[in-house]
């Protein structure tokens, strides 16, 4: 399916055809309809087959402008390359509307990343600790969220994020759509979603933990751990 065949505003269209996509991926195109009947949905799709399109694109499209200063829509990723990565493909959608974007995560200065909440936003990037540490100080208030979004979610359930987690969710409203992508549907993924998400649709657009045909796999034999090291070196060089 073509993008032009989806029901996109013009003015977020106008940023997908900059992107210069000739078509959806697979999980772009069974992904959109759901979200935009307000379905909670649980998108399995391998790394590379563009999940972070996939939820962005409907999500966007759903976004009604206010002047309200805290965000309606959350993402949040495991990373700050994640936060900088959505972040970027977010403000090229939104090119020509009016929505305020932006990105937040550790290892930053949060001063500036201060600075930047209190313009107001519309769509949030996050990593879960630095999120917390803007609801603590009371920079950033969740009570307008319509639309959150975990990616990575395998990621997050894996590296022990899940009690940060909660706490954002308690933050959150009730009411809300919640969409969660991962490449992997392991245990942790599912009892989370059982005790803290009603009724949610699976997509799985690819066979759970397969390898995109975009991605190409090969490796070097080296004799020990120096020659590895040099090596690497030399490739990231």
């Amino acid at each position: 399916m073509k993008f032009s065949e989806l029901s996109i505003s013009k003015l977020l269209f106008k940023g997908v055809q900059e992107l210069n996509f000739p078509e959806c991926t697979s999980i772009q195109e069974q992904s959109f309809s759901p979200v935009m009947s307000g379905a909670n949905v649980l998108g399995i799709a391998q790394t590379g087959t563009g999940k972070t399109l996939a939820y962005l694109l409907p999500m966007m499209n759903l976004w009604k402008f206010s002047k309200e200063k805290h965000p309606t829509m959350l993402v949040l990723v495991p990373t700050r390359e994640l936060v900088q990565q959505v972040e970027e493909e977010a403000r090229k959608l939104a090119k020509y509307t009016s929505m305020r974007i932006g990105g937040v995560f550790g290892g930053a200065n949060i001063n500036t990343q201060r600075a930047m909440v209190e313009e107001g936003l519309d769509l949030l990037i996050a990593t879960p600790g630095r999120l917390i540490d803007f609801i603590d100080s009371g920079n950033v208030r969740l009570k307008n969220i319509k639309r959150l979004v975990i990616d990575e979610m395998d990621q997050l359930m894996g590296t022990g994020f899940r009690p940060q987690l909660i706490r954002i969710l308690d933050s959150l409203p009730e009411k809300r759509q919640t969409l969660l992508f991962s490449a992997t549907h392991t245990d942790e993924v599912s009892e989370f979603i059982s005790q803290y998400v009603d009724q949610v649709l699976k997509i799985e657009a690819t066979a759970a933990g397969s390898v995109s045909d975009n991605i190409h796999q090969f490796g070097y034999e080296v004799p020990n751990f120096y020659t590895k090291l040099n090596l690497l070196t030399l490739l990231l060089n």
